[in-house]
């Protein structure tokens, strides 16, 4: 490969990453012209991918989209262990029906993302479940608890006097077999995971094989843009889920946190456009808004196809811009009994609110609309038949309809 190709590919690798080890080993290999092996593990801990997950699916798309093979490792075997990472006690290992169920809904999902025809879907018990107690003795032969200990959780729990199983060791072996297992070249994680994916490098040159080179990727802030994206918090993205609600919340986040999710999230806005974006934003020729929205609309088309982005687009504009039809908004139906729901009720059920107090206080803040009309009775009620769009600020909606329970 010229080298003008591979600065271009060294590029687009280590477009938002946080660490790439070692980066002369990939341009060796990359001036070849080899065709990597790229793997990622993820655990099925939860039937759904996230925003957060494709964090590192993105990257995986990007090495296809170089000409290279990528393994996408669903940690079936390792599931059942529990990775401790970040973690300050010991995690709760995942039943075989659990990992098996959450395993298959990831194999319907990552095609949203991957090249089905450059990517090997492969699972880690293909080889574990052939490995004896006496080979595993042996992989766990291979490191001391004083290594196992520089990992920063581990040290952390075992200074504070937590308790840490001895599976828990198991685990960063594990992963960093399976790298050997198959033969891979370049390991994708997230920063969490860095301890992980240099045990697969040094067990890799124990077997004889060329190490694999490291790449971290940041954990992506959630819609709070404080945390990880996670689902356990409540703030985090589905990425099954319907286009109008991936619309809304990402229109949601605020404007310094749009810039990363920008970095690690879109195809479509290459850096420079990300940077002239910025200076069309400082110099008052783009709203941030308008910005917001194109990401937006990209993250929905993706996951749910162009044309529910564009008429999730439509109803964002007619709810919150009063622009356009909002019969392309999803009609939610909540069901109500005789007599009817009252107004904080109504907003809880329909996830406008966590609670009814919540509601009330909004209600008294006059944050609430009906059909675009201000709504501060908290003993109101409405009753089956009712159809409308309910709102909680600005750009918190939702179009209900009142059915008979």
């Amino acid at each position: 490969m010229a080298s003008e190709a591979v600065e271009a590919a060294l590029s687009l690798i280590a477009r938002g990453a946080d660490e790439l080890l070692k980066r002369e080993e990939l341009e060796q290999r990359l001036a070849r012209g080899q065709t990597l092996r790229v793997k990622a593990g993820f655990d099925p801990t939860a039937p759904d991918l996230h925003l957060g997950h494709t964090v590192l699916l993105n990257k995986m798309r990007q090495f296809q989209d170089l000409g290279h093979q990528v393994i996408f490792l669903i940690g079936d075997f390792t599931g059942m262990i529990g990775d401790p990472t970040g973690k300050n006690a010991t995690r709760k290992p995942l039943s075989p029906a659990d990992v098996e169920a959450n395993a298959r809904t990831y194999a319907d999902q990552v095609f949203k993302v991957l090249d089905r025809e450059r990517t090997e879907l492969r699972f880690n018990s293909e080889w574990f479940k052939s490995m004896d107690a006496a080979g595993m003795i042996r992989l766990a032969a291979r490191h001391t608890v004083a290594r196992m200990l520089e990992r920063d959780d581990f040290s952390k729990r075992f200074a504070s006097q937590q308790p840490i199983a001895i599976h828990e060791f198991l685990y960063p072996l594990v992963q960093g077999w399976d790298s050997v297992a198959l033969k891979a070249d370049v390991e994708l994680g997230g920063t969490d995971q860095k301890f992980n994916l240099l045990m697969g490098r040094a067990l890799q040159e124990a077997e004889g094989q060329p190490p694999q080179v490291v790449l971290t990727m940041p954990l992506l802030e959630g819609l709070d843009g404080v945390n990880k994206m996670s689902k356990s918090l409540g703030n985090y993205i589905g990425i099954n889920e319907p286009a109008i609600d991936i619309v809304t919340k990402t229109m949601k986040i605020g404007d310094e946190l749009m810039w990363r999710w920008f970095e690690l999230l879109s195809f479509d806005a290459s850096l420079s456009d990300i940077e002239a974006m910025r200076r069309d934003i400082e110099s008052g020729q783009l709203n941030p808004r308008d910005a917001k929205l194109r990401l937006a609309r990209e993250l929905a088309a993706r996951f749910q196809g162009a044309a529910e982005a564009e008429r999730a687009i439509e109803g964002w504009h007619a709810a919150v811009r009063g622009q356009g039809d909002l019969d392309t908004l999803p009609l939610h139906d909540i069901g109500v009994d005789e007599g009817g729901l009252r107004i904080p009720a109504l907003l809880t059920r329909a996830g406008l609110t966590s609670s009814n107090s919540e509601a009330s206080r909004k209600l008294k803040e006059g944050a609430v609309r009906i059909n675009g009309e201000v709504v501060s009775d908290a003993q109101a009620a409405l009753d089956a038949g009712f159809e409308g769009l309910l709102q909680v600020g600005k750009r918190n909606f939702r179009r209900v309809r009142l059915v008979r329970s």
